[in-house]
C-alpha cells in the first residue's frame, strides 16, 4: 500500500473532526486558510482540530470554519478535501478576503460613525489636492522671487478657495450622512461662518466667525439632522414643510452659538495644539510613533478620526504636519515589498508584489498590504517598524503639507519649498527601514505547489 502523503493525512483528520465529509457544504481556501462551510457547525470539534499536528489555529468568521494551515500546505489539503467530498474547491483572493473580514470586523457603531465622518470629507479631497498644490507653488515661487503682487494674490486666492466655503460644504455633507436635509446642514454651517457673528456678544465677548472650526460645524449639523428626523416622524405632513425647518434652525441656531461654537473652538485649539506641540517637542519620538501606528489604525478603521484633525490643522495653521509622517507608513510597506520580492521563492508572491509596488509608491498601498505583507504576517510588522525611520526624519525636519488626499511620491507636490527634499529623504529612509527589517527577519515564505504538482490535481478544476 502506498504511503499516504501529509496533505492526505491532514485532510482525513480534519474531515473526521468536522463531522465527516457529509457535513461539508462548500470548500474554499486562501493563502493560509482552509475555509469550510458546514451544514451543522455543532458537529465540529474545534479543540480536537487545534490539536491536529499541522493545524496552526482554528477560527470561525463570516459563517465559515477557517483552519489555518499556512502557505504551501493549505492548497494541497484543500485539494484532498475536495476529492474526498466530491466538491468543487474554490480559491479566494487573499487581498479581497482580508478587506472583507476587516470590513465586517469594523462594523461596530463607533467605527461606522467614523466611516460617516470620513465620507463627509471624501468629496472635498479633490479640492484639497488642487488648492494645496496651487497654494504650495505660489508660496514657493514667491519665496524664490519669481512672482509677486497681483500674480501672487491671484494664485493665493485660488489656493485658499476650498476654505472659503468649506464649512458650508461640510455642513451639507454632514446633514446628508446623518439623514438630514443638505440645505439645512449648509444653513447651520452658515450661521457659524457668518461675518455678522462679530456683532453678537455672549458672556461679554464678541463671537469670532468660524472660530469654532470644522468641529463646531460637525457637531451642530449632526444635532440638526437628529432633530430634523425626529420632528419629521411626528409632524403632520401639512405642517412639516413650514414648521420642521423653522424649528430646526431656531433650536440648533441658538445651540450653535451658545454650545457648539465654544465647544468646537476648544476642540480645534486643543487638538491643533496637541499635534503641533507633540511634533515640535517630541520630534523623533512622535514621528516614529505616528508612522508605526498608522497602518494598524487603518486596519481597525480608526484612522478616519484623523481627517477632521488634519483639516483643522490646515484651516488654523495653513500646514498639515501629520500627513507626511503618516505617509511614511506606506513607504515602509514598499520597502518590505521589495525585500519580499528579493527573498521569496514563490512565483505567485513575486507576481503580486511586482504589480503592487508601483501603485504603492504612488500612495495606494492596499494591494501590497492586504495581498502580501498582512498574509505573510511578520513582514507587515517589520514594514510598520521600518516606516519609523522616515517618520522620525520628517518630524525632526518639520515637514508639512499644504493639503490632504495624496500620499506616496505624489505628496511631494503638496510639500512647500525646500521641505520637499526632506520629504523625499524621509521616504527613502522608510523604504530602507522596511526593506532591511523585512529582509533580515525570518518569516514563513509562501511555497508554490511545485514538488507535488503532478500528484495533486489543481483545486480550481476539481469537479463535483
Amino acid at each position: 500500500m502506498d504511503k499516504k502523503s501529509i496533505p492526505t493525512i491532514l485532510a482525513e483528520e480534519i474531515l473526521e473532526k468536522v463531522g465527516g465529509k457529509e457535513n461539508i457544504a462548500a470548500v474554499n481556501y486562501c493563502m493560509t486558510r482552509l475555509r469550510l462551510t458546514l451544514r451543522d457547525e455543532a458537529l465540529a470539534d474545534k479543540k480536537a482540530l487545534k490539536a491536529i499536528n499541522g493545524v496552526m489555529g482554528v477560527v470561525t468568521q463570516a459563517g465559515q470554519l477557517q483552519i489555518i494551515l499556512g502557505p504551501g500546505t493549505v492548497n494541497k489539503v484543500a485539494a484532498e478535501v475536495g476529492k474526498k467530498t466530491s466538491l468543487r474547491v474554490g480559491q479566494i483572493d487573499e487581498a479581497t478576503v482580508r478587506k472583507e473580514e476587516l470590513k465586517k470586523k469594523n462594523a461596530t457603531p463607533f467605527k461606522l460613525f467614523l466611516k460617516k465622518l470620513s465620507n463627509i470629507f471624501m468629496p472635498l479631497i479633490p479640492a484639497f489636492v488642487g488648492c494645496g498644490i496651487i497654494y504650495g507653488f505660489a508660496k514657493l515661487f514667491e519665496n524664490m522671487g519669481l512672482i509677486s503682487g497681483n500674480t501672487y494674490n491671484i494664485l493665493y486666492v485660488i489656493g485658499k478657495a476650498v476654505f472659503l466655503y468649506m464649512n458650508i460644504m461640510v455642513g451639507m455633507y454632514t446633514a446628508r450622512e446623518f439623514g438630514g436635509s443638505e440645505a439645512l446642514g449648509g444653513s447651520i454651517a452658515g450661521i457659524l461662518s457668518a461675518s455678522a457673528l462679530s456683532k453678537i456678544v455672549i458672556g461679554g465677548v464678541p463671537l469670532v466667525p468660524e472660530e469654532g472650526g470644522v468641529f463646531a460645524v460637525l457637531l451642530a449639523c449632526m444635532a440638526g439632522a437628529y432633530l430634523e428626523k425626529k420632528l419629521r416622524k411626528v409632524m403632520h405632513p401639512v405642517l412639516d414643510m413650514l414648521v420642521t425647518p423653522t424649528v430646526v434652525l431656531l433650536v440648533i441656531g441658538f445651540g450653535a452659538l451658545y454650545i457648539f461654537h465654544p465647544l468646537g473652538r476648544a476642540l480645534s485649539n486643543s487638538l491643533t495644539w496637541a499635534v503641533t506641540a507633540s511634533i515640535a517637542k517630541g520630534k523623533v519620538l512622535t514621528g516614529g510613533i505616528f508612522s508605526v501606528s498608522f497602518l494598524p489604525l487603518v486596519m481597525t478603521g480608526l484612522h478616519r478620526a484623523l481627517t477632521p484633525v488634519e483639516v483643522s490643522l490646515l484651516k488654523q495653521t495653513n500646514i498639515d504636519l501629520l500627513r507626511p509622517i503618516l505617509a511614511m507608513a506606506g513607504a515602509g510597506q514598499v520597502g518590505a515589498g521589495i525585500a519580499i520580492y528579493m527573498k521569496t521563492k514563490s512565483k505567485k508572491i513575486k507576481t503580486i508584489v511586482a504589480s503592487s509596488l508601483p501603485v504603492a509608491m504612488l500612495g495606494v498601498g492596499e494591494p501590497l498590504m492586504f495581498g502580501v505583507t498582512l498574509p505573510l504576517g511578520k513582514p507587515f510588522l517589520t514594514a510598520c517598524l521600518g516606516s519609523a525611520f522616515g517618520g522620525m526624519y520628517v518630524a525632526a525636519m518639520g515637514v508639512g503639507s499644504t493639503g490632504i488626499g495624496l500620499s506616496g511620491l505624489p505628496l511631494t507636490l503638496l510639500i512647500p519649498g525646500s521641505k520637499a527634499v526632506h520629504y523625499l529623504i524621509g521616504t527613502i529612509l522608510a523604504y530602507a527601514g522596511g526593506f532591511l527589517l523585512t529582509y533580515f527577519t525570518k518569516w514563513e515564505d509562501y511555497k508554490d505547489d511545485v514538488e507535488e504538482a503532478s500528484e495533486i490535481e489543481n483545486p480550481a478544476t476539481i469537479q463535483a
